[in-house]
């Protein structure tokens, strides 16, 4: 398979997938941050899910997402080696953590750490990451004997122009409805007791 379907395919997931769930819960006061696993034989969805911090402040939408999928029973849950980890936006270091122990070898992500900071106005993975690991932006392992990450705004910028064009309108639109579910969160993140709204 192509990077560029491979990428279509992720795209497919975050806007029909995770992005539903992730309406859901910003109206119940949840972040906006979502998660998917994709078998990487045939691209077909296991489990997609969202941030449930409402809930319990660890279920982020990565974390939460492996709870979920820990809840599926054996027979029905593939290997993680043998899956893709999808997340909507770069895992914070909690959720580089969790993806790390339960065995994963690679996840993609589309908006980076900088991205939750400036365009959505959640700062705590950078400032979580110099506080308490000392590093700066970009600074953990990308590739390391645990996994590899990739961006897919870098992976979109390396692909051939007409391929790059088709799926920069996608991340354009996803970027959208990502603003959308932004404001609908910051709007009314006072009312919630989630310990760093």
């Amino acid at each position: 398979m192509s990077t560029s379907a491979l990428i279509n395919r992720l795209f497919d997931v975050i806007e029909d997938d995770i992005a539903p769930k992730t309406a859901e819960g910003v109206a119940h006061g949840n972040k906006l941050f979502g998660a998917a696993i994709l078998r990487k034989s045939d691209l077909s969805l296991v489990l997609a899910e969202t941030n449930n911090e409402m809930e319990n402040p660890l279920w982020h939408g990565e974390t939460h997402c492996l709870k979920r999928f820990y809840e599926m029973p054996k027979a029905d849950r593939p290997d993680t080696k043998d899956c893709i980890f999808l997340s909507t936006h770069e895992p914070c270091s909690l959720c580089l953590s969790a993806i790390t122990w339960a065995g994963f070898d690679n996840f993609y992500y589309l908006f980076s750490h900088e991205d939750s900071r400036d365009s959505f106005a959640i700062p705590h993975d950078l400032k979580i990451l110099k506080e308490v690991f000392t590093l700066d932006p970009g600074g953990y392992n990308a590739e390391n004997a645990y996994w590899k990450s990739y961006g897919l705004r870098r992976l979109v910028r390396e692909l051939p122009e007409a391929e790059r064009k088709t799926l920069e309108t996608r991340i354009g639109n996803i970027a959208k409805r990502y603003d959308d579910l932004s404001a609908s969160y910051q709007s009314g993140k006072a009312e919630n007791d989630i310990p760093l709204n």
